[in-house]
């Protein structure tokens, strides 16, 4: 009788302790989403503040840069793919092209020495880039939470429980297209 009293012991023990697992690793789980879901929102409002600067910057240059109407008819129009895109495979995608036209943009202006010299111009590229610099900050901070996620979801015995609750991996937030690899070439 002692002997099934020490079973039923050890039995319920276990129980508990795979129950307490269980409900730490989901609520962890959890935890992890919330910090990529947060992550990613910070940088998209890093990114929508530049989607708002790209306009005045364009209309500095457009002043200044008569018959350079290609490079800021392209800059426009991957400004207006960001801000439609809807999922973030899309918003990194929109983001690459984003990133090559606004490059190709100020290699142009190198060429305009008056524009170079221009306060308005000159502010607007100083406040793009130090969200240049936070976009690039929120990117690596969402990455990281997102490889943690990811390491969670991945490895055993954790991923057993993420596959019972339906957690996934997360994508990484990637920018490395193949445009993004090229230097920037301008031509007159």
């Amino acid at each position: 009788m002692l002997g099934l009293w020490i079973t039923l012991g050890v039995v319920g023990f276990l129980a508990i302790v795979t129950i307490i697992y269980i409900v730490g690793t989901r609520n962890s789980l959890v935890r992890m989403r919330n910090n990529v879901e947060e992550s990613f929102s910070a940088m998209d409002i890093s990114m929508k503040k530049r989607y708002d600067l790209v306009p005045n910057l364009v209309n500095t240059i457009k002043g200044a840069t008569k018959h350079e109407n290609q490079t800021l008819v392209d800059v426009i129009n991957a400004r207006n793919a960001c801000v439609s895109a809807t999922t973030k495979e899309e918003k990194g995608k929109a983001e690459a092209e984003l990133s090559h036209t606004l490059k190709n943009l100020f290699a142009l202006t190198e060429s305009y020495p008056d524009l170079k010299a221009n306060a308005n111009f000159l502010d607007l590229q100083a406040k793009l880039e130090t969200l240049e610099l936070e976009i690039a900050n929120s990117r690596r901070f969402y990455n990281a939470n997102v490889k943690e996620m990811n390491n969670k979801v991945e490895m055993f015995p954790s991923n057993i429980i993420a596959k019972w609750f339906k957690f996934e991996k997360e994508k990484m937030f990637e920018l490395d297209s193949p445009e993004e690899r090229k230097n920037v070439k301008v031509e007159f």
